[in-house]
């Protein structure tokens, strides 16, 4: 995997897009460039019904794109569901960090999010993770642990262990 990736994962309202939305805000403050990806267990349907594209899609189109000023979309609608590695594969290289939520199985440096009454315990083990993010106390030991406040100190483990490999502008 040749791109800065880092997935963050928890239990079903657990606090991970929450921390994920605090996280870009930091990380755009610091001047990075960033990509979100997000895996979901539902059957997915963006378009809107009775557009364009929405009627290009309903005819049997495989991709539909659109472009305007300030943004480009691509729906594709493959077979099977794509690979974490196939979806990077499409994140453009300007990037400078792909967070991921969800993709508890991948081989990517995980965040793990934990809140008090939420959930079974871990989901991923010590050697996984790269820190926990939580309001409990010691989740694990030896895993750098962050208040869901604290982004700052997260971005800032991210740059110490290269996660992100470019500073940008502070």
């Amino acid at each position: 995997m040749n791109k800065s990736v880092v997935s963050v994962i928890g239990w079903h309202n657990a606090g991970k897009t929450t921390f994920i939305v605090r996280l870009i805000e930091e990380l755009k403050r610091r001047g990075l460039r960033v990509a979100t990806i997000k895996h979901s267990r539902e059957d997915l349907r963006l378009d809107t019904v009775g557009t364009d594209t929405w009627r290009y899609t309903q005819a049997g189109s495989d991709v539909v794109a659109i472009s305007g000023k300030g943004c480009f979309a691509l729906f594709e609608y493959p077979a099977e569901e794509p690979d974490l590695e196939a979806i990077l594969a499409r994140v453009p290289d300007y990037v400078d960090l792909v967070i991921t939520e969800g993709f508890k199985r991948a081989n990517t440096p995980k965040i793990e999010v934990v809140r008090s009454g939420i959930g079974e315990g871990p989901i991923a083990s010590v050697g996984e993770l790269l820190a926990i993010v939580t309001d409990k106390v010691s989740v694990h030991k030896g895993v750098p642990q962050f208040t869901p406040e604290d982004v700052s100190g997260v971005v800032d483990l991210l740059f110490e262990r290269e996660i992100i490999k470019k500073q940008g502008s502070q």
